[in-house]
């Protein structure tokens, strides 16, 4: 099943994903030859991997060095529409982790997440839109844990009580607490 089928498959739980699902698929329609890639500077297909312990009480976390804050890891499909492999090989390089497996083939979350303009390597990156399609993975842990300096200042596990305000933004806080939950009812 190719990545389109996929987002068209994923059955949203809240009014948030039933609009960015439609917007996602509105996006994909027009700019299909070139939404798998970074290219397109206005919008394109990331894919993330919300990484948990056997027992969905723990989930690992990089602090983001562009985002200067704890974060899930993922990254751009820069052209692989297999988005749970670009998931899998992103939470790799971004953790040191060998062995993370899906809870499920099927994608978890569907957000449009903003960007903000940043420097990386040298170049200015506009602020601009990813049009993210995450999985659960499941890591033993332990598991060791290395970090990537050009991407990441650290790796750790956060228990899931930890996703509030007082940890993280917002945003961050309404997305993972909606993944963990999801999760959860996948067990």
């Amino acid at each position: 099943m190719d990545y389109i089928e996929k987002i068209i498959k994923f059955s949203p739980i809240s009014l948030q994903e039933i609009n960015d699902k439609k917007l996602i698929l509105e996006f994909i329609s027009k700019y299909k030859y070139n939404v798998l890639k970074r290219e397109n500077e206005i919008a394109h297909i990331t894919s993330s991997g919300f990484i948990m312990n056997k027992d969905l009480n723990k989930a690992l976390m990089i602090h983001h060095n562009i985002r200067k804050t704890w974060a899930w890891t993922g990254g751009h499909a820069d052209g692989d529409s297999d988005l749970l492999h670009v998931a899998i090989k992103e939470a790799k390089e971004e953790t040191g982790i060998i062995n993370p497996f899906p809870l499920s083939d099927d994608i978890i979350s569907i957000d449009i997440l903003p960007v903000f303009g940043h420097m990386k390597k040298g170049k200015y990156i506009s602020s601009h839109l990813h049009l993210s399609i995450s999985y659960v993975l499941i890591c033993s842990e332990d598991e060791t844990l290395k970090i990537n300096k050009d991407e990441t200042g650290g790796v750790k596990w956060f228990n899931v009580e930890d996703f509030t305000e007082d940890n993280f933004s917002e945003n961050d806080v309404y997305l993972y607490n909606k993944i963990i939950n999801k999760a959860k009812l996948l067990k």
